[in-house]
């Protein structure tokens, strides 16, 4: 009877992975030894694994590539990287070796860019697109920029009143795009995006505002949808009306040459996980091509500002099984040496699911267990992995203790658990470890950020 925890992986799913391998019953994540990094580092431990950030945006661009080429595609390709995913300067510097742009969300990301270009790492001539609702200290910031003519700064218009706060922040002639509130699907709260202007306002609004201003050229169609790109009958439906949108404007606005499909591809949350890249990318190109022949217009540049595929999947979180608590006939709760709420805050915030995976003892019999974090909170658990509703992991020993790892949270865990500051019941911030190849290879490790003191908590809250 196969019963050890390694036979539920091998008959669930298709084991061992590209990143995922098995060595003398330790778990190994793209080549590193998770037991190894423990030894030195301890728990609990955040980590990224920089070079799987290059990967993912040369296998974008590939994709791209590859389907432009074959379908014969006028229009040339942009790789953005949408900064709110993750703003540190690990994850900047390792974007910006790809020849890759940036989008921005807010005012102080264009700190983030001006460090970027003063440091060498941003060009002249690379692409900064500028979205989300402009604030005034947003407007001035960009502004600056657009002064510097440095960088090709394209704010992303939301709503018609941001384009005349811009231009009386600037006299310079700007390039702007448009961001169309797309509708979302029925099972949100809302039926139409709070971002953008309405599909059949845009038009309109050129034609009012911006078709007799010099000053403004209308270069981009900004197209992004909350549950991002998928095969859907909802995502082909949103894009039909998109290009209508586009083939409209583009008969009245020459200058009009880019489209931006927002970002949103999605990255690897189950050991199932299967998404044809390749084929939604030649899909998109199709669909689009297709639209510019029916209207004999040309084909337009395009643009993609992912995010979380960009980095999600270079991060991962290591805990320990401090304990076990039978709390009736039924639950057993295996308690970590931090919180869900705190250092995977999607895990409460959305109930969104990580890869989930023990990092020793692969060759023991497992059970059913439920994970609960330090806080106080009811809220602060984990109950379900990604083949079923509940969690199955070697059996609690006391004497040999569990280490479980959580994979790809390198996308928004760090900024919405607020990294540095306070946390719920003062939870400290784990460790924080980068993870790197030198030229031969060979794997580096670097400690980031040390794990939050008591000194820490006391000096923020005013003690």
């Amino acid at each position: 009877m196969r019963t050890k925890y390694f036979d539920l992986i091998d008959q669930t799913f298709d084991f061992p992975q590209n990143e995922f391998n098995l060595h003398d019953d330790r778990l190994f994540f793209h080549g590193i030894d998770l037991k190894r990094l423990i030894d030195e580092y301890g728990t609990p431990l955040k980590f990224n694994y920089l070079p799987q950030i290059s990967n993912n945006i040369q296998r974008a661009k590939g994709w791209f590539r590859e389907a432009m080429n074959n379908l014969g595609y006028a229009g040339n390709y942009y790789y953005s990287y949408c900064t709110k995913s993750n703003h540190f300067s690990f994850v900047l510097d390792e974007v910006m070796k790809n020849d890759v742009h940036i989008e921005t969300s807010s005012a102080f990301d264009i700190d983030i860019v001006r460090n970027l270009y003063n440091s060498g790492k941003l060009v002249d001539g690379r692409y900064v697109i500028c979205n989300g609702y402009k604030t005034e200290k947003y407007i001035d910031n960009m502004c600056g920029l657009i002064n510097d003519k440095k960088l090709k700064v394209i704010p992303i218009v939301d709503n018609t009143q941001e384009l005349q706060e811009i231009l009386a922040k600037t006299e310079e002639s700007i390039k702007i795009g448009i961001r169309i509130a797309s509708e979302e699907e029925p099972k949100f709260e809302f039926y139409t995006s709070r971002l953008g202007i309405r599909y059949r306002e845009i038009v309109p609004f050129y034609k009012a505002i911006v078709k007799d201003n010099p000053r403004v050229e209308v270069k981009m169609l900004h197209f992004f949808i909350n549950t991002g790109i998928n095969d859907t009958a909802y995502y082909w439906n949103e894009l039909t009306k998109c290009l209508r949108v586009y083939s409209d404007l583009k008969k009245i606005c020459p200058e009009l040459d880019s489209l931006n499909i927002g970002g949103g591809f999605p990255i690897k949350k189950s050991l199932a996980f299967d998404f044809d890249y390749a084929y939604m990318v030649r899909e998109i190109l199709m669909q689009v091509k297709r639209v510019c022949t029916d209207n004999d217009i040309p084909e337009p540049n395009i643009f993609t500002e992912f995010g979380s595929f960009t980095v999600g999947e270079s991060g991962g979180a290591i805990f320990s099984v401090i304990h076990q608590k039978q709390q009736n006939d039924r639950e057993k709760w295996n308690m970590i040496d931090s919180s869900f709420m705190t250092n995977l805050p999607d895990t409460w915030a959305i109930n969104q699911r990580f890869i989930m995976l023990p990092i020793n003892r692969w060759n023991d019999d497992y059970e059913r267990v439920l994970l609960g974090g330090l806080t106080c909170d009811s809220d602060d658990y984990y109950n379900s992995e990604q083949h079923s509703n509940a969690i199955y992991l070697p059996k609690f020993d006391r004497n040999k203790t569990l280490y479980i790892g959580f994979f790809n949270t390198g996308a928004y865990q760090e900024t919405i658990g607020g990294f540095g500051g306070l946390k719920h019941c003062l939870i400290p911030e784990p460790k924080h470890v980068l993870i790197k190849r030198d030229e031969n290879g060979k794997l580096q490790t670097e400690l980031f950020s040390e794990e939050q003191t008591a000194a820490d908590f006391m000096k923020i809250l005013g003690y």
